[in-house]
């Protein structure tokens, strides 16, 4: 397999090397299944009080229904883009680590040391391989912890969001060292939140009569349930929501410099971009005519008696 020259990976330091890329196909499944996904998640504030959608025992069905489309986006980002052998070994160890990192914070105030590398993954790898981690990483931890239920294909939407997110941020090309940290640092913080004040409408239908101050009621105006779900925020998830987001931040900024470096050396040695093409086998050669015995040489005169 040779390597052709034009084609080999930029060498400089600082080149985006993109592992999964999105083309058409797979940017429109991602834009459909985000979709379905923004309904699935807001369907408690817009379904009608009369449809079977208000009441919270039908939600499992929402939620079963979301994993398939979850895998199908993620199979029509492989199928459009030619996902190859190295980019699926980049995505299992990254998936593994991702995975080994979610239980080592998990029932401790909410401290999630996972999202830091998936923030740092998807800056270096772009937001197609990014959408596919985050998804591909949150389905290994679940079956790590035992934490499979209706609440995981929400998960893996929002985490794939999370980190197609860090792969669209500005300056993948450009920024570095100090400024990058800190960009890095505030989208983790942003993403943290943002990833519990999402999962929790996952969740607080399910709280539907328990408490009129804060549980979702079918039926009220679209104003009041907002304001029961601002103070379920505030006084049910905001005190883990916080220390996952100063957490992310602090790793970002005292190792994300490590990280990042490492992650873009392992992409650019991988070549991802580089178009393997297999050189043809040389013809060999015909054999030689064997060579024509040699004629024996003439017997030597005999030796003069007389002499």
């Amino acid at each position: 397999m040779s390597t052709p020259p034009d084609a080999r990976p930029d060498p400089r330091p600082g080149a985006r090397v993109t592992a999964v890329r999105l083309g058409w196909r797979s940017a429109t499944a991602l834009a459909l299944v985000s979709a379905a996904g923004v309904a699935a998640f807001g369907w408690p504030l817009l379904a009608d009080p009369s449809s079977s959608l208000a009441h919270s025992a039908d939600a499992p069905w929402l939620f079963a229904l979301l994993l398939p489309l979850l895998l199908a986006v993620a199979g029509a980002t492989v199928a459009d883009t030619g996902l190859d052998a190295k980019a699926v070994a980049m995505l299992g160890v990254l998936a593994a680590a991702g995975a080994a990192l979610r239980p080592l914070g998990a029932g401790t105030a909410g401290l999630q040391p996972m999202f830091f590398l998936m923030v740092l993954a998807g800056r270096v790898l772009g937001p197609g391989f990014g959408f596919v981690l985050g998804a591909v990483s949150m389905f290994a931890s679940a079956l790590l912890t035992g934490g499979v239920g209706p609440w995981l294909p929400f998960q893996m939407l929002a985490m794939g969001w999370v980190v197609l997110g860090a792969g669209l941020l500005p300056g993948a090309d450009r920024l570095r060292g100090r400024p990058e940290l800190l960009l890095l640092a505030g989208y983790g913080v942003v993403s943290s939140l943002g990833y519990g004040l999402v999962m929790n409408l996952q969740g607080w239908p399910y709280l539907a009569g328990m408490s009129s101050n804060i549980s979702y009621v079918p039926g009220d105006p679209l104003a009041d349930n907002l304001g029961r779900y601002l103070a379920y925020v505030l006084t049910t998830s905001l005190g883990w929501d916080i220390p996952r987001a100063l957490l992310t931040a602090g790793l970002v900024l005292g190792f994300g410099g490590t990280v990042l470096r490492a992650l873009r050396r392992a992409t650019r040695r991988a070549a991802f971009d580089v178009p393997a093409r297999f050189a043809e086998a040389p013809t060999p050669a015909a054999p030689a005519a064997p060579a024509a015995p040699a004629a024996p040489a003439a017997p030597a005169a005999a030796p003069d008696a007389d002499r």
